[in-house]
């Protein structure tokens, strides 16, 4: 099964010291970081993504979109915010969304639908360490540290997550 990542854009922006900074300074710079980011991670990873803003102030009845070095941009219509957005697109996507996002509206309304969800700021932790992996040439895949180790503990039904944050965490590792 695919994923697909949906990112809430001004969220992670606002989350992230670096791409915060450039967002005072004019939105369309912390747009472009954020895309650039993405681009890059879209590059090593290949998962589908697509990142949404609230609507640039337009007096558009519809959804504008575009695309970018791969990434799907979408700017809500007039009158409705990027959270509404995310919400439709978790609903129909269902078990294969990933949103991004620290809103805790957005987060508990993903999950509802059966969509992984991650943190803004983990997010853009998980980036840096791919675009990091693939700088030093390392192979997230080689299996070089399966993070297990050898213990006498025993694990029993009573230690183990729920279904649903078993599925989750599963989905998290994949990124």
């Amino acid at each position: 099964m695919s994923v697909h990542i949906i990112v809430d854009g001004y969220n992670v922006i606002r989350q992230s010291p670096d791409m915060g900074l450039l967002d005072r300074q004019a939105l369309q710079l912390g747009r472009e970081a954020l895309v650039d980011k993405l681009a890059a991670y879209k590059r090593l990873k290949g998962y589908k993504i697509t990142v949404v803003f609230d609507g640039a102030g337009e007096a558009g009845l519809f959804e504008s979109q575009d695309r970018e070095k791969g990434i799907l941009i979408k700017f809500s219509r007039h009158g409705e915010t990027a959270d509404a957005v995310i919400k439709r697109m978790a609903a129909l996507e269902k078990q294969k969304a990933l949103v991004v996002s620290s809103d805790r509206e957005v987060i508990d309304f993903s999950a509802s639908q059966g969509a992984s969800t991650i943190g803004a700021v983990e997010f853009e932790d998980k980036m840096e360490m791919a675009a990091f992996m693939d700088l030093k040439g390392i192979d997230p895949e080689s299996g070089v540290d399966d993070g297990w180790g050898f213990t006498t503990q025993k694990k029993g039904p009573s230690k183990r997550l729920p279904k649903k944050k078993r599925l989750n965490k599963k989905r998290l590792k994949k990124l």
